[in-house]
This record gives C-alpha cells, structure tokens and sequence, in this order.
C-alpha cells in the first residue's frame, strides 16, 4: 500500500512539475508538499506552501467561528452574516475601490461560512502579494459599516434565506439538525433562525460586539499557497498583521447530551421525489482517533455505487433514484448519515429494512479484506489527485485548520485511514449505529404521523 501511494504521489509531482524544496523538512503522508507555519506573537497562526505554480498565488485567511459559536438566544446567523459584512469596505478602501484594487492585481475574493468557520479567499498574481496581504489586513482589523450598511446587508441576508428555504431539500436540512441537536449549537444551520434572521436589523450593536470578539488574530489563520517564499510571506504577515492587537473573548459551547431515543423529521410535500434519510450520531473530528476515518470507509465501501445495496435498489429494483452515505466533519460531534431518493414512497418501509440489513451486518461479519484495501487506496488517491492548483490545495489544508488548527494534521488524518481493520468496522458499526442515536428524516406528500406509523417508529 505504502509503495502504491508512493507512486501515485510521484506521478502527481512531475504532472505539476514540482518537487519538494531539499532544505525544507517535509512531514511524512499523504500531501506531498512542504508546510511552514510560523505564529505571530499576537497569536496569528501564518502558513506558507510553496507550490511550482508560476506568477500565481492563492491567499486564505481562516476564521475559526461559524453558527457553533452563536450561543446567545436570538443572534444565530452572525457568523454567515459577516461573511457578507467584511465586502462592506474601510475608511481606506471603500466596497468599490476594494473590487477595484481586486481587479488592478487580476485577483478574484469570496468568502464561505460553516458551523465551525468562515474562510475567505482569492487567487490572482503573485507578484501582487503584498497588495494582497495590504487589502485583507486592513478589511480584517479596521472594517467599518454604518447602520444603514448594516440594515442593507441584513435584508441581503433574508432574501438569500427565503431563496435557499424554497428548496425542500433545505427545509429537511434544517428540520433534521433542529430534532437532531436539543443543546448543541450544531441544531441551527449556518444561516440562522427564521425568527432571528428576520430581527437581525435591529442587532447593529450586537453586531459590533461579535466582529470585535472573533475578529481577532488568535482566531485567524493566513494561509498562502503558490508562487511564494516563506520569508516573504512572514515578512508580509508581520509588516500588515503585526500591530493587529489579540482579543480576550473565550467561547464555551455547551456540549449535546446523548440521544436515548429515535427522533423523526418530516418535510410534507407533494409532487416532490421521497426522500429517506438516516442520520446517526457520529464523533467530533480528531486526528487521535480514527473513528472518523472508519466511518468514511463504510460510507465508500458499504453505500457506493460498487455496492451490493447500491446495485440491487438502484439498478435490479430500480426503486432507489440515489444513495449515498457520509458524515461530515466537524469539530464536536455531529452527524452521520444514509440519504436515499425513491421512485414511489410506498417502498420507504422496504428500503429502511434493506439499509438496515447492511447496518446490521457491518456489526458482525467482517468486510472483505481486498475490498478494504482498494477503499483505502481509492481514498487517498482522489484526495491527491484533487490538489493540482493553489486554491485547491489551500482549501483542502482549510479544512484541518478549522477542524484542529494545525493544517499539518492532513497527513495523520490520512494515516488513519491506512490503519483501519475489519475489526474496526464491526467496532465502530456497534459503536454509532444503534436506533438510540438515530433521527430519521423523510420527505413525502405524507403527514409526519402517517410517515412515522409506516417506518415503525414511535413519536
């Protein structure tokens, strides 16, 4: 296995013409690139990945705060909202001479937010880095919005709320975390309550109070990829980031206690696909334990499209549309989940029976040895097979910057996977999968009792 993955990263280096740098240690795993991390003395965590990506450079700066930090009753959706806020402009660049100063050095910026962090980002010429760091620092530590711009901003906010919440996809979404979740912060998505988000422009000052507790450097991490030098990057990080002064807000989420009984979430809609799916509690992400990394496995080896599951409900009975199985990672623990789109809801019942079978059969029979291997394979393969470019290879790093603040933590997260055995998966499988921890969420033109009696679950 270990000489497979060799190969594979070999292949990727001279596809990208690059190698690693001789005087720059490289930690051993599956990414194949040297990481130097320096840390400011404020607590601003600045990382570098030289990368053979001629005259381009992608800059992140990763805000570890997302909706798992909105605590207080009547204030989610701030973590999202400031995604949209930090466009707003400063006293030295307005929102127009930002776009404007983004355009003179051929760069494009977004921005995203989740439950554990919001990340913003561009791409554009390295040879304009220091304008880069320039832009994003002065937005990061002098950010300035009336309240009007403010009122502006929140009303954005509702509409893209109204939009997204047309979908019944989203409507379940919301609904399975909002039963999932009674205490933990993980029970409303990203973008909010419908109630708070409605109040939000008349929360300007609350506003100002969560910009001035999570905009802080302690929070944040710069991670520069391509076209770059470390000893340019740090320089950079010093000379815009140095004077930027460190918070004192700590955050204390309070933790979900455990699930004793079935839950159910029920979207009724009529000429709309049904929809099943089984949502187990799963562990928090940690590279010190590879609970996470077995649950990916069975997702892949169990719910693929190689399947035994998948090949007789979707291509012999051809009374499955889709299946799939994943959990997300996430920084406390979250969800895991079985998702199937039927062809009639008559069949819910039937395909419940069936994905329970595969459930209940990880539990106690061990999973093919072969089969096993070529999972592991196929996962660390696509994952070096996705970092081709800067931004790409950033945002894979993002993700271990927000889930453990240490992007180096990728390779012991793929490490996890290469030391998965069968009896891992009989463990995990008793461990997680138990009707206790399980919210089953389903779409049907049905009402939710009628739905509930027909898949034996009590309310």
């Amino acid at each position: 296995m270990r000489n497979y993955l060799v190969a594979c990263m070999a292949v990727l280096l001279l596809a990208v013409g690059c190698t690693p740098q001789p005087d720059t240690p490289k930690e051993e795993g599956v990414f194949p690139y040297p990481i130097q991390q320096t840390q400011l003395d404020n607590g601003l965590n600045v990382v570098t990945v030289p990368y053979n990506s001629p005259g381009l450079a992608s800059f992140f700066i990763v805000v570890r705060v997302g909706s798992r930090d909105e605590v207080e009753e009547g204030k989610t959706g701030f973590a999202h909202f400031f995604e949209h806020m930090m466009f707003r402009g400063t006293d030295k660049y307005s929102k127009a001479e930002y776009s404007e100063a983004l355009k003179a050095i051929g760069a494009a910026a977004n921005a995203n937010t989740w439950w554990d962090r919001t990340v913003y980002h561009m791409t554009g010429n390295a040879e304009m880095l220091d304008k880069m760091f320039e832009l994003e620092a002065d937005r990061f530590m002098n950010l300035k919005y009336s309240e009007e711009d403010f009122k502006v901003e929140a009303g954005a906010v509702k509409g893209e709320y109204t939009k997204s919440y047309t979908s019944p996809y989203m409507k379940l979404y919301e609904k399975t975390y909002n039963t999932a979740f009674t205490t933990h912060t993980y029970s409303h998505t990203t973008i909010g309550y419908w109630e708070d988000v409605v109040d939000m422009p008349n929360q300007y000052d609350y506003s100002l109070e969560f910009f001035d507790r999570y905009y802080r450097p302690e929070y944040c991490t710069v991670l520069v990829v391509g076209d770059v030098t470390s000893d340019k990057v740090n320089d950079l990080a010093r000379k815009y980031f140095g004077e930027w002064q460190r918070g004192t807000f700590t955050q204390e989420i309070t933790q979900e206690p455990e699930q004793t009984e079935t839950r159910f979430a029920h979207v009724q809609e009529a000429n709309f696909p049904p929809i099943l799916n089984l949502n187990y509690k799963g562990p928090g992400f940690s590279v010190e334990n590879k609970d996470m990394a077995i649950l990916d496995i069975i997702s892949s080896l169990a719910f693929s499209q190689k399947s035994d599951i998948y090949k007789k409900l979707v291509v012999e009975e051809q009374k499955v549309r889709e299946l799939s199985a994943g959990g997300l990672n996430t920084v406390d623990p979250g969800l895991w989940s079985v998702d199937a789109m039927l062809v009639d809801k008559a069949d819910m019942a039937y395909v419940k029976s069936e994905i329970d079978k595969v459930l209940q059969d990880l539990k106690t029979n061990p999973v093919d040895s072969i089969q096993l291997t070529q999972t592991k394979s196929f996962i660390k393969y696509s994952y070096a097979m996705g970092i081709d470019n800067p931004s790409d290879i950033a945002n894979s790093l993002s993700w271990y910057i927000w889930l453990t603040g240490n992007p180096a933590d990728v390779n012991k997260a793929y490490a996890n996977y290469e030391a998965v055995t069968a009896e891992d998966i009989m463990r995990v499988a008793n461990k997680y999968f138990v009707d206790e921890h399980l919210t089953v969420a389903t779409i049907s033109p049905d009402e939710e009792l009628q739905v509930s009696e027909e898949l034996n679950i009590k309310l």
